[in-house]
């Protein structure tokens, strides 16, 4: 790192709200007593602490907690009693003020009692529901610590850089399971203060770690067990849930260990595993070392009712949350802005692994529609950030854990591995395990390892990507007489309008340049413009299979003429959706017109494959959903030429499901059945007809797994109440977890006034746990008159929606940003600016600002397109003809 680099990463480090450094954290003995009929619990803290400064007071992290008294023993004195603690309920402290000096260089133990609550916001110890049998309500206590919440369930030095030993005792009824990181030490048999008899259970000491990766759970809870792996590996739930249907990521955990272990070189350290299926979760699952806790429809999968989508999500997550045990637990990052360290890798592991276990379902072919184009949609924002995003404090926190860190992280390691080679790539990672182990690192740490490995540059070319905000679009002009094509770069944003003081950042660019020979993994762009030479122009294409971040801008000849080597076979799966998205893209932020975007759309009619027809719908849709509020002929023109686009391959692909059907496959027929049936296709409106009206007299095999999503929201956009009241009956019965939400997320569909306000109803109201209430609502994107609805809806009830999604967590941002994102005009963008000017927006202003910036790119869109839009529509006789 540079000097200049350095002093700017001090300064950053300088602006965070961090912990006095004058005390140690270096082992804690806490013991937890939680009442699941109060909702409270008692705790005492014993903290090791070596004293680094001499002081007169320690500084920890404490919130929402009362701690009813403190004192401290220093290993050559006698006991004392903190002489006074006050709280700072903004910096989310207590200090503790001390009567006499403690020198540097000496030990003390710390013993606070504390009381908490078991609230239901699911954060800190926290409280989850469930139904049993006879339809009581039952609860469990369980954790979510991180980033910042550890310090809600008890005193602690809330900072990841500040790990520990843990050492937890757990005191419940003895008909409850209790669970932490490690394995159970002791257990004894003891008496409350009412004279009840209550088991407490010690676990064994962890290793050194950090207190955001801390957990604890009690309560009714049923398990599952294999022995496949060195150690034991488990599978917990709730008793309402079918525990068998945990043995599909119970397998999966045995054999990815297994793989870890050899691909880094490093055994997993705990004594053993265990998977949890937590009934209240707010994301979808936490990586706490030995105990991972997971949304149920994250881990439990039933292969009878569920499709093949669900199946590669509960793989990739299960993989994704073993990947952290080394990445994030082992090796854990300095501080919350080294997030993307954590969460880049586990990302790219888990499509790694994932892709060693399943090659059928050829994940890398999904991750370019899929996690590449969120990482390049939200970075073309002005509202994005670095992937090293500086972060000061705790409410900032919860923003970052987005598309950016998740994402564009992976998609940067990714291009790493392309540019060192796999194996290389995964060689520096062993070094960077074994150097850090129990450590803190940096970036930097990592780039050391891999330069060092490859014998590479990695720091210099890599520092730009996660220093800077955003990328590239590079423009191609040919010059056919010379075989030459001149390349220039600029920062690309999707709202088109980028000024010149934004486009300073000259990123160094993997160009992997494809010619009808091979791909060129040397030619890089380092400068602003650079000429390069090639054997012959006939046939080119920047960025071969999309692993590197930027846009391609090519002349509409050279786009049609790709468009004609597609269909010649030239290019790959990955080139084919990778050339739709960037055409699409830039139509929508002015660099080209989208009549050219929507001809090459056209073009591919007959494209075989599953991943392109993907791209080529969500583009599609991007245009659909742009235009949502304009003329009513000119939106069904676009509708119609999404049925004349999908209508013969969905009935060429069929309905149908059979044992040989590959994963792909089947997710390809859901797809195609899904589109042309929501573009008006009367074939598949009728089997949709059938099918429901079996399922509705109670025969719920009528529709496959793999297309209930698909049939519940079509007959939502064409049925009414008595529809809509099979679908919620299915949300409020339904056996499985996965099959409840996707009746929850089907509703929205309605497009009827008084269904669409039982729906927003709905999503306040208690039938709807805190987790899921995003679901009913990403529903109401249909129709025009639904969007506007849940806008007013926000608006209607802020106050409501802030009481049950306190700002401090982060579904709030979630939902702001659902309610206003499907928002297109220029009125719109005023009205949401307006209603927000006013507010607190801590906890949620960059998810707002994000969806300000979509609903500009898309006005701007509109402005300069809209007509350009329509003439091609009329030109190929889309606009005008009969509606369906």
């Amino acid at each position: 790192m540079g000097d200049e680099a350095a002093g700017g990463a001090a300064s950053i480090a300088a602006n965070r709200e961090i912990l006095p450094a004058n005390v140690k954290p270096v082992h804690y003995d806490l013991t937890l007593e939680p009442d699941l009929e109060k909702f409270t619990y008692e705790g005492t803290v014993v903290i090791d602490l070596d004293i680094v400064e001499d002081s007169t007071s320690i500084t920890l992290n404490s919130v929402d907690l009362d701690i009813h008294s403190t004192t401290i023993i220093p290993e050559n004195g006698s006991e004392f009693k903190a002489s006074s603690i006050s709280l700072d309920s903004d910096k989310q402290t207590a200090t503790v003020k001390l009567d006499q000096t403690m020198r540097a260089g000496s030990k003390i133990k710390m013993t606070q009692k504390f009381s908490g609550k078991l609230t239901d916001h699911m954060a800190g110890f926290y409280r989850c529901s469930y139904k049993d049998a006879a339809g009581n309500t039952k609860y469990i206590a369980s954790t979510q610590m991180e980033p910042t919440d550890a310090r809600r369930a008890f005193p602690c030095f809330d900072e990841p850089a500040l790990k520990a030993h843990f050492t937890v005792t757990l005191v419940a009824e003895k008909n409850l399971t209790c669970l932490s990181n490690m394995d159970v030490a002791h257990e004894k048999e003891v008496l409350n203060a009412d004279g009840k008899s209550k088991q407490s259970v010690t676990f064994s000491k962890s290793p050194l770690m950090s207190t955001y990766l801390l957990a604890f759970i009690v309560g009714e809870l049923k398990y599952i067990e294999t022995k496949a792996f060195r150690v034991p590996i488990r599978v917990y739930a709730t008793p309402d849930q079918d525990i068998e249907h945990g043995r599909f990521s119970l397998d999966l955990a045995a054999r990815t260990l297994d793989f870890y272990e050899k691909a880094f070189d490093s055994e997993f350290p705990l004594p053993k595993m265990d998977m949890v299926a937590v009934p209240d979760f707010a994301a979808g699952a936490m990586e706490n070392w030995g105990l991972i806790t997971y949304r149920i429809v994250d881990v439990l999968y039933d292969q009878k009712t569920a499709g093949a989508a669900t199946k590669e999500r509960i793989a990739e997550t299960v993989q994704h949350e073993l990947a952290h045990q080394w990445f994030g637990n082992l090796v854990t990052m300095d501080f919350w802005d080294g997030l993307w360290l954590n969460e880049g890798f586990a990302t790219w592991m888990s499509w790694y692994s994932c892709n060693k276990f399943y090659p059928e379902w050829k994940v890398w072919q999904s991750y370019v529609v899929n996690d590449l184009q969120q990482a390049l949609s939200l970075d073309a924002l002005r509202s994005s950030h670095p992937i090293e995003v500086p972060v000061k404090r705790a409410d900032e926190i919860n923003q970052i854990f987005d598309a950016i860190s998740y994402s564009k992280g992976s998609a940067v390691l990714r291009m790493v591995s392309m540019y060192m080679g796999e194996e290389k790539f995964l060689e520096g990672i062993r070094l960077y395990l074994k150097r850090h182990a129990y450590g803190n690192t940096t970036t930097s740490d990592l780039w050391a390892a891999l330069s060092q490995v490859s014998g590479k540059p990695i720091e210099a070319v890599m520092e730009v990507w996660t220093k800077k905000v955003g990328y590239p679009v590079v423009t191609v002009q040919e010059k056919p007489d010379q075989k030459v094509i001149s390349i220039k770069q600029n920062r690309f944003l999707r709202t088109g309008d980028v000024k010149p003081e934004e486009d300073t950042t000259v990123y160094p660019v993997v160009l992997r340049l494809k010619s009808k020979k091979d791909v060129d993994e040397t030619v890089m762009l380092t400068d602003r413009e650079q000429d390069l030479k090639l054997p012959e122009l006939d046939f080119f294409k920047l960025n071969a299979d999309h692993s590197s971040l930027f846009r391609t801008r090519y002349s509409p000849e050279r786009l049609e003429k790709l468009g004609r080597d597609a269909k010649a076979g030239l290019l790959s799966v990955e080139d084919r959706a990778g050339m739709i998205a960037d055409a699409g893209v830039l139509a929508a932020s002015g660099y080209q017109k989208t009549s050219g975007s929507l001809s090459l759309l056209q073009g591919f009619d007959n494209e075989p494959e599953f991943v392109v027809w993907n791209e080529i719908l969500g583009r599609l849709g991007a245009v659909r959903s742009a235009w949502i509020f304009e003329d009513v002929q000119v939106r069904d023109a676009l509708k119609t030429l999404q049925r004349k686009l999908t209508s013969s391959k969905s009935h060429e692909l069929g309905w149908e499901f059979s044992e040989n059907d590959g994963h792909v496959l089947q997710q390809f027929k859901a797809l195609m059945f899904g589109s042309a049936g929501a573009a008006g296709d009367q074939k598949v409106l009728e089997a949709v007809k059938d099918m429901f009206s079996r399922f509705s007299s109670g025969d719920y095999s009528a529709i496959h797994p793999n297309l209930r999503g698909s049939v519940f929201d079509l007959v939502l956009r064409n049925g009414g109440e008595k529809e809509y009241n099979v679908i919620l009956d299915r949300y409020r019965n339904a056996p499985t977890s996965a099959e409840k939400n996707t009746a929850l997320r089907s509703l929205g569909s309605a497009q009827q006034p008084e269904l669409v306000q039982r729906t927003l109803d709905l999503s306040l109201s208690d039938e709807v746990k805190a987790q899921d209430i995003y679901m009913p609502l990403a529903g109401l994107r249909v129709h025009p008159t639904s969007i506007i609805a849940r806008w007013e809806w926000l608006k209607n009830n802020w106050e409501a929606v802030v009481k049950r999604l306190p700002p401090a967590f982060s579904m709030l941002g979630t939902v702001v940003q659902l309610c206003t994102a499907s928002l297109s005009t220029e009125e719109q963008l005023k009205d949401v600016q307006e209603f927000f000017k006013d507010k607190d927006q801590k906890g949620f202003d960059r998810s707002l600002e994000q969806s300000l910036d979509s609903i500009r790119a898309k006005a701007g869109w509109l402005r300069r397109d809209r007509d350009d839009v329509k003439s091609w529509l009329e030109s190929h006789g889309y606009l005008g003809e009969s509606k369906l």
